[in-house]
């Protein structure tokens, strides 16, 4: 009995390994690219020509599975001959743009979830304050009448509106751009290039946080270096080996469970979960704005049936429930919360209707920016105030406090109440009541538990309780 047992494990194990065995080279064959029998007779063309022509582009599409799946550079660059963008070339009608509506021709469900996402509303920077920093602020019309400070700026992230010139050229104010919302001739939004680099479209290489990190990093948005502080980003980059990035469905905690990557969190699968290309379908706070609120909060406030911000975040808790414990989750999401809301009810609030009062009471110019106090407010809310949101939600400690909230804090009570105060200071003659008005608001303000430290009128008990905490602290651990 005993041999016969022995025996069948000995049988299991054979099994196991001539699978195994199996299973790996059939992985390695299916890394044999097809030929081109079966490629159209016009890539088939084209693909002749650029052989030569752009070796290195074409060894990248050699390497990717579109060429394995018999898609040439026609399938994807035909055009119209009734588009706007559509040129002749060697024969052929073409489009130099591959846009999402192309793409869409055999990834339509990734292109559908991708056009609900915030990244194809991201060409909306064009009318946006941001946008007016770098064509007025930073800039001058000095390129095709646009300021070169956005067209390689803001434009190659958030995406440009490209034109065409009369002479059937791409305005080169407008193009080459792969920004994420681009707004093409098409009428579609979005490039699918941004993250998935032509022409080889590789899914390991978009699953890396350097994919993201083309646009997501910098003094307001520095979600790399965040990722990189985290304990995700060291573990991901101490065992990126065995991250298994270009395994093709990669669902967490079944293909890899290293670390994750911004992919993982956002789009990836899960046990439960289907990948999406809506990046924002996970996320319930939205921490772009001076002010956060639920990411739901102007669609439900405008009529809109949307998926609500506790769904998304029951989504996201999915995600993170594959590698930690329920309980830790939901701590983590109360500290979370707990931050955005300090920096929303300590100084954005507050902020933000100091300098809504000037504007209404004529204590501000209309121009944007014209004014040291518009520069402050802005730093705090986007820049530091950013930063102290994006390291609450990933877990960076250093970006909540010396990168974050020690920056909110010494920008709010160091530069913007004093500035503040001059502005009314200035304007008092002419506006005596708005005056009156705008130093009883700060007042309100500074009056506020939170902000007695700062005028000195902190309860002698309040002062009391924390002396006595920090002696507590000291002599427990002075040995």
């Amino acid at each position: 009995m005993k041999m016969m047992s022995k025996l069948l494990m000995l049988f299991s194990i054979a099994l196991s390994l001539s699978l195994f065995s199996v299973s790996s080279q059939a992985a390695a064959q299916a890394l044999v690219l097809k030929p081109f029998k079966s490629l159209s007779a016009e890539s088939q063309e084209c693909a002749a020509c650029h052989k030569d022509e752009n070796k290195s582009l074409y060894s990248q599409w050699g390497r990717s599975k579109h060429y394995g799946a018999n898609v040439g550079c026609f399938e994807c660059h035909k055009a119209d001959p009734k588009d706007v963008d559509a040129i002749t070339h060697e024969g052929f009608t073409i489009s130099i743009i591959v846009s999402p509506k192309d793409c869409a021709q055999c990834h339509n469900a990734e292109v559908e979830e991708f056009e609900k996402s915030h990244h194809a509303k991201a060409g909306k920077i064009l009318g946006s304050l941001d946008n007016m920093l770098a064509e007025v602020v930073e800039g001058a019309l000095t390129m095709n009448g646009q300021s070169p400070a956005a067209v390689s700026g803001c434009w190659q992230c958030h995406g440009s509106e490209v034109k065409v010139l009369e002479n059937g050229d791409l305005d080169p104010t407008t193009w080459p751009n792969t920004g994420i919302g681009r707004l093409n001739p098409d009428g579609s939004s979005g490039a699918c290039t941004a993250c998935h680099q032509r022409h080889e479209f590789s899914i390991q290489q978009a699953r890396r946080p350097e994919a993201c990190g083309k646009c997501h990093l910098g003094p307001d948005h520095p979600q790399k270096e965040i990722y990189e502080e985290s304990k995700h980003g060291i573990n991901f980059y101490a065992n990126v080996d065995r991250m298994n990035l270009d395994n093709s469905k990669w669902v967490v905690g079944e293909d890899y469970d290293a670390a994750p990557t911004c992919a993982t969190c956002h789009m990836s699968s899960t046990e439960d979960l289907p990948i999406t290309h809506d990046v924002g379908d996970r996320i319930s706070w939205t921490l772009r704005p001076a002010i956060s609120e639920k990411i739901d909060a102007k669609a439900k406030a405008s009529g809109q049936v949307v998926k609500s911000w506790e769904a998304r975040r029951d989504d996201m808790k999915n995600v993170c429930s594959s590698c930690h414990s329920s309980g830790m989750v939901e701590q983590f999401y109360m500290q979370f919360d707990a931050l955005v809301n300090l920096y929303n009810d300590k100084f954005a609030r507050p902020g933000k209707s100091m300098m809504d009062l000037l504007a209404k009471e004529g204590f501000l110019t209309p121009q944007g920016f014209d004014e040291e106090i518009e520069w402050t407010w802005f730093y705090l809310w986007h820049h530091e105030g950013r930063r102290a949101r994006h390291g609450a939600a990933m877990m960076a400690p250093d970006y909540v406090q010396w990168h974050g909230m020690y920056e909110v804090a010494e920008r709010f009570y160091i530069e913007l109440i004093p500035q503040f105060n001059e502005a009314v200071d200035h304007g008092e003659k002419a506006n005596p009541e708005g005056a009156k008005r705008a130093r009883a608001l700060l007042k309100e303000i500074l009056d506020r538990a939170e902000h007695l430290w700062f005028t000195g009128n902190e309860p002698e008990s309040v002062k009391a309780a924390r002396k006595a905490a920090q002696a507590e602290f000291q002599k427990r651990y002075s040995n």
